[in-house]
């Protein structure tokens, strides 16, 4: 065998396990839910929640209104904290008492259906504030992120605007925008379009689109069926606080219980 050879070969031993570690570490869940119970006084929202999303992966939660998917979603940042079960998101043990919040909502973003933009800061300002606050970051490089980000939501023309100068499409990318610059590694999303005419709502859905085609983790609470069947790797449909069927986007061509069936034909 010739000397290059003998090289080549050792190369390639040395780099194959390298490739499988980092596919292992692609298929390893982000964000994986267990047996999760949540009550509201003596109303038992979630019974039983379980579910996993591997990196890049995109999941859309759908359901009628009451089913638990919001709840569910909360629970992932711990804006509601659980009463059973285990939940664990990129590395951090949600359930645990002792979790470091801080660091948890470094690598978790969330975007609601209202926009929560502080009226009286400038685009740029919004969302410079958590980068500085929470990351000590330097003021300049704060702005260079605030400009990518309003970059990749398509207003890198509004970073010196007030909110109210902007459109309710606009202000919940900028929502969106301000979640990104934290650099998070998954993006919730809470009926995000939800108090949207269908034009905004079309800005919107492009931006989160263009995010799942960049590899970003997502989980989406959503009523838009059409963009969760289009962007979603796995859509899961809850039903009385529990998990009742999860498929791939297609899913909604084809519902195997009666109780999706049901939801989907009355119009959502």
């Amino acid at each position: 065998m010739k000397r290059e050879d003998t090289m080549n070969l050792a190369r390639d031993a040395a780099v194959q396990p390298v490739a499988q570690a980092a596919l292992y570490a692609q298929q390893q869940p982000v964000v994986e839910l267990k047996d999760v119970h949540k009550s509201f006084g003596s109303n038992q929202v979630l019974k039983g929640v379980s579910f996993a999303i591997p990196k890049g992966q995109v999941v859309a939660i759908i359901g009628k209104s009451g089913s638990g998917k919001s709840t569910a979603l909360r629970c992932i940042d711990r804006l509601e904290i659980i009463d059973s079960g285990t939940i664990n998101v990129c590395g951090h043990a949600v359930h645990d008492p002792a979790i470091d919040l801080r660091q948890l909502r470094q690598d978790v973003g969330i975007v609601f259906q209202s926009y929560n933009l502080f009226p009286h800061l400038t685009v740029e300002q919004n969302i410079t504030l958590a980068p500085k606050a929470v990351k000590n970051m330097p003021a300049a490089q704060a702005r260079a992120i605030a400009a990518r980000t309003l970059q990749q939501v398509g207003l890198a023309d509004k970073a010196q605007a007030y909110p109210e100068q902007l459109s309710g499409g606009q202000q919940q990318r900028v929502a969106i925008a301000r979640s990104l610059a934290m650099e998070p590694q998954v993006m919730l999303f809470d009926e995000v379009t939800s108090a949207l005419d269908p034009q905004l709502t079309g800005e919107v859905l492009r931006v989160i689109e263009a995010l799942a085609q960049g590899g970003m983790t997502m989980v989406l609470v959503t009523h838009e069926m059409e963009f969760a069947a289009r962007v979603a790797d796995t859509i899961i449909y809850m039903h009385e606080g529990k998990v009742w069927e999860t498929g791939p986007g297609d899913m909604l061509k084809n519902p195997q219980t009666a109780e999706l069936r049901d939801f989907l034909s009355h119009g959502l």
